[in-house]
């Protein structure tokens, strides 16, 4: 249903760096570079970092959630982790959520912008 996902940064290569660390655990890597826009993806750009000039952080209380699927509990714990080694910070650490109807596996971080991205994924039982 969703074809692509792109949030807005302050400093492009700053976020460019943090993006390539946090993205390849999940498999995504850098597939196109524009002079303000960036394009991240598997076979075609599935998630874009957009420079905005003057762009002021996210507050706490606003912005957007993207969560992102992550293959394996691993690759989940690797993302979480190049994230803070990134300059991001956790909103969750990796571990099972409960949920009434399917068990599932994730970590919630935040970009140097305030964005919140997360990976699941859903492990067998």
């Amino acid at each position: 249903m969703i074809d692509h996902v792109s949030v807005g940064v302050s400093d492009l290569e700053r976020s460019a760096t943090f993006y390539e660390a946090v993205l390849a655990p999940l498999g995504l890597s850098r597939l196109v570079t524009r002079l303000a826009t960036i394009g991240y993806g598997k076979s075609y750009p599935e998630f874009w970092i957009n420079l905005r000039a003057g762009m002021t952080r996210v507050p706490k209380e606003g912005g957007a959630h993207t969560c992102l699927r992550a293959r394996s509990t691993a690759d989940v714990d690797a993302f979480h982790a190049a994230a803070l080694a990134a300059g991001g910070t956790s909103e969750g650490g990796p571990g099972l959520r409960p949920h009434d109807r399917v068990r599932y596996y994730t970590a919630f971080i935040v970009d140097p912008d305030g964005n919140r991205i997360e990976a699941v994924t859903f492990p067998a039982e």
